[in-house]
């Protein structure tokens, strides 16, 4: 599936944002992502679900560092000192969101996609996911993921989608 899919035609997103819908409503939260190398395609899974408005704000794609200051608050000397594909970054990114967007809850990812990009610490496939709760705080995860641009980007969506439904 590409990014200019329907949802509904790939079971494995669908189900997950359907997870994410039916976590929020229960809860009665709101949801906020900030996205970096998956270039809005969790918030277009989100909306590809009518009614998502009452519980999906909104989101940043925020590729480059300078967006990533200025639209979410990620600490320039951060993105410096750890680079953009980092912990920190993507903890900050979660966070930014939050304040910055209003939600309850975030996700936030950041990775290299591919095909180029790629360093021997971070190869192509690494991603960072942080999900933020204002409950329950933030956690952020590193994941490598196999595969083409395409295939690193899906699995990062779902991902993404499915830590939204961890336990807490």
């Amino acid at each position: 599936m590409n990014a200019q899919s329907n949802t509904h035609d790939d079971p494995a997103l669908y189900r997950a944002a359907r997870g994410v819908e039916s976590r929020c409503r229960s809860r009665g939260y709101t949801l906020v992502t900030a996205e970096s190398c998956t270039g809005g395609w969790i918030g277009k899974c989100l909306t590809d679900i009518a009614g998502s408005s009452d519980w999906y704000r909104g989101g940043v794609v925020s590729y480059s560092n300078v967006l990533k200051n200025r639209l979410l608050g990620v600490d320039p000397h951060v993105l410096n000192t750890h680079g953009a594909v980092s912990e920190a970054v993507a903890h900050a990114m979660a966070e930014g969101a939050l304040e910055r967007l209003g939600g309850d809850c975030a996700v936030a990812v950041t990775g290299v996609a591919g095909p180029a990009g790629g360093s021997v610490e971070k190869p192509v496939g690494t991603v960072w996911i942080a999900w933020a709760d204002l409950a329950d705080g933030t956690l952020a995860q590193q994941f490598q993921f196999p595969g083409d641009r395409e295939a690193v980007r899906r699995a990062t969506v779902l991902c993404a989608l499915r830590g939204v439904l961890r336990d807490d």
